[in-house]
């Protein structure tokens, strides 16, 4: 992929997160950490919602089944491998369901989330 358009698509990327950050603070959950980066993989956005700590992959792409198909087996062992290094480092969070959910952006729709997306392994 070329510069530019790599740019585009990380600029893409940003605002999908920032689309996703916002619309679950309206549904009540708050945000822990985001772009959350370690040697084994990255967590787009962390939050928690009652006893619930959410790790959650966000996928912009020209239509939601594109995006849905996106996330594979590897990536997503990539993320869980990501919130045990979080919570690693957070004792005070290690009595909280964790789960794993997608959030889906396509142009001219709000998100869909996809809660519970996978089990880790």
């Amino acid at each position: 992929m070329s510069d530019p358009r790599r740019r585009a698509a990380e600029r893409r990327g940003h605002l999908a997160e920032r689309l996703c950050l916002w619309h679950l603070r309206l549904r009540g959950y708050r945000i822990l950490a985001r772009r959350y980066r370690t040697p084994v993989g990255e967590i787009d956005l962390i939050a928690r919602r009652g006893q619930v700590l959410a790790a959650i992959e966000v996928k912009a792409r020209g239509d939601f089944d594109t995006a849905g198909q996106s996330i594979g087996p590897r990536q997503r062992r990539r993320i869980t491998r990501a919130l045990e290094h979080f919570l690693s480092g957070r004792p005070d969070l290690a009595m909280l369901a964790a789960r794993f959910d997608v959030m889906l952006v396509a142009p001219r729709a709000w998100p869909r989330h996809l809660v519970d997306a996978w089990q880790a392994e």
